[in-house]
């Protein structure tokens, strides 16, 4: 979702030549197809397969294979995106072989040390030439850290490029929402809340998870919850013996389009990602954020977004907050759908980074 904008937007600098790299850390090929030809940018040049596996056992199988492609392809950049293990394995390969490091949606931090997500964005950040913030708590975050000021570049968030592009398809019927396996379920409610949860801290322990349902189980009581379950959800709920309200519609994973077209006309969303939290405030949808910190401030200072932690109290405190929000929320400078466009201006602007190389998380100017 985040290289999408960037490699559509690399198609207008000709000197730039962009390859995609995909390291397959989330999702098998086959299964990545769909969300490929969803965002509208050709399949990877190179697939790496890494699979799951602990961070260590990834994040080694990532840096050894993107190291291969590194030493053949020889790029001047490699962009990473985001906080992933990719985004760690690919920045710190081409550091150490000489290769600039860009990296997009720089500068977030959450201060929580126990998410491995920190950790890859602070690592990222202390060895990246290029910082491109979403917002101005990155900026103040990296230069406290010591950043240089002229590399770090306030350019909006590619995120919400991505968003204004597939909304846009929604819109003008270059997608025809009648074919999702949703369209009928959503014409049956009018009023409905979206629901997203897939964090180890939230879903892997069963107090914290049933305390987390028996607050969407009381809300789903006056509005029926969507709710398409993560694998990993999937399996604990199981595990654990969670009991849904049946006012809680469970569905399989969806693809972002097809996610999207469900959760923009929602009464609020819950989640506990990163993207949800900005992309609600993009579109001034409430937003319950089941978390107990964000790296994403700006989305509770001015956005949509209340952050509820993780009880049934905290949520439902924060579901009745969000709806009143929502009345004087506002929309961050440069969340405008023009990111992309500003990176590769700025990239093409410095004589050391005229072309570039990407992948899943990351730019050849992109990996």
């Amino acid at each position: 979702m985040k290289i999408a904008p960037i490699y559509r937007a690399s198609l207008d600098h000709p000197e730039v030549e962009c390859k995609i790299v995909h390291t397959g850390q989330h999702y098998d090929y086959e299964m990545s197809q769909s969300f490929f030809e969803d965002l509208d940018i050709p399949a990877p040049d190179y697939f790496l397969n890494a699979g799951s596996g602990s961070h260590a056992v990834q994040t080694a199988k990532i840096m050894t294979a993107f190291e291969e492609i590194c030493e053949t392809e020889k790029p001047d950049l490699v962009m990473v995106v985001g906080d992933v293990n990719s985004t760690l394995a690919c920045s710190i390969v081409a550091k150490k072989i000489g290769i600039g490091v860009a990296h997009v949606e720089a500068g977030l931090r959450s201060f929580d040390m126990t998410m491995p997500e920190e950790i890859n964005r602070m690592v990222t950040d202390a060895i990246s030439d290029y910082f491109f913030v979403t917002e101005e708590s990155g900026t103040q975050n990296l230069l406290k850290e010591g950043k240089p000021p002229e590399r770090i570049h306030d350019v909006g968030h590619v995120m919400i490029d991505n968003l204004r592009y597939q909304l846009g398809k929604l819109t003008d019927g270059a997608v025809d929402s009648r074919k999702f396996g949703v369209y009928a379920l959503k014409q049956e409610r009018k009023r409905f809340a979206f629901m997203t949860l897939h964090r180890p801290s939230n879903v892997d322990c069963r107090e914290t998870f049933q305390g987390i349902v028996a607050a969407l189980n009381e809300i789903a009581e006056d509005l029926p919850v969507f709710f398409p379950v993560h694998p990993r959800t999937k399996k604990m709920a199981d595990q654990f013996q969670i009991g849904f309200s049946p006012r809680i519609t469970l569905l399989p994973p969806l693809g972002f389009t097809e996610s999207l077209f469900l959760w923009k006309d929602a009464e609020v969303v819950f989640t506990d990602s990163g993207g949800l939290q900005e992309e609600t405030t993009a579109l001034g949808i409430p937003c319950v954020t089941i978390r107990e910190n964000t790296e994403r401030p700006i989305t509770v200072q001015i956005g949509t977004n209340v952050l509820a932690g993780t009880t049934r109290k905290s949520i439902l405190n924060a579901f009745r907050e969000s709806l009143q929000k929502k009345a004087y929320a506002s929309v961050p400078q440069k969340w405008d759908g023009r990111a992309a466009e500003r990176i590769w201006s700025i990239l093409t602007g410095f004589d050391a980074q005229d072309s570039a190389f990407c992948q899943e998380g990351e730019i050849r100017g992109c990996s």
